[in-house]
């Protein structure tokens, strides 16, 4: 039992660290190279589609167990100290008073981001064949 709790109390931290990470990609204070890479990150958690897909055994959980802290880390240490601990805190309170209704405009704000991605790689291919 304690193990379990062990694992919940980590799921929620690295639900509140994605969620730091979302704010701190709209944070005007953060350089514009970690905000693009946290915008990423944080899609990249939240979103069902994977890099290595689930099904494939041990290889598809590589990304969740090991690409995901990596890039959590990468982007933590590009984010100024002061606006992460704002950021976190700011994740932190939401995540206390928020119910459902967060999570359907989190997978909303995950779907946005893909389609704008999937756009701009569309016009970009559609001019280098241009």
């Amino acid at each position: 039992m304690e193990r379990i709790e062990r694992w919940k109390a980590r799921a929620r931290l690295l639900k509140t660290e994605i969620h730091a990470l979302w704010l701190a990609c709209q944070d005007p204070r953060v350089p514009r190279r970690a905000r693009l890479l946290a915008a990423l990150v944080a899609a990249y958690a939240l979103s069902p589609i994977d890099l290595i897909p689930d099904f494939i055994p041990v290889l598809g959980y590589v990304d969740d167990m090991i690409l995901l802290p990596l890039g959590i880390l990468l982007v933590v240490k590009m984010i100024p100290a002061d606006v992460l601990a704002d950021c976190r805190a700011r994740a932190k309170e939401a995540s206390l008073r928020k119910g459902a209704s967060g999570a359907v405009l989190g997978a909303v704000m995950v779907v946005v981001l893909w389609v704008a991605i999937a756009a701009a790689t569309y016009v970009l291919v559609i001019e280098a064949k241009g």
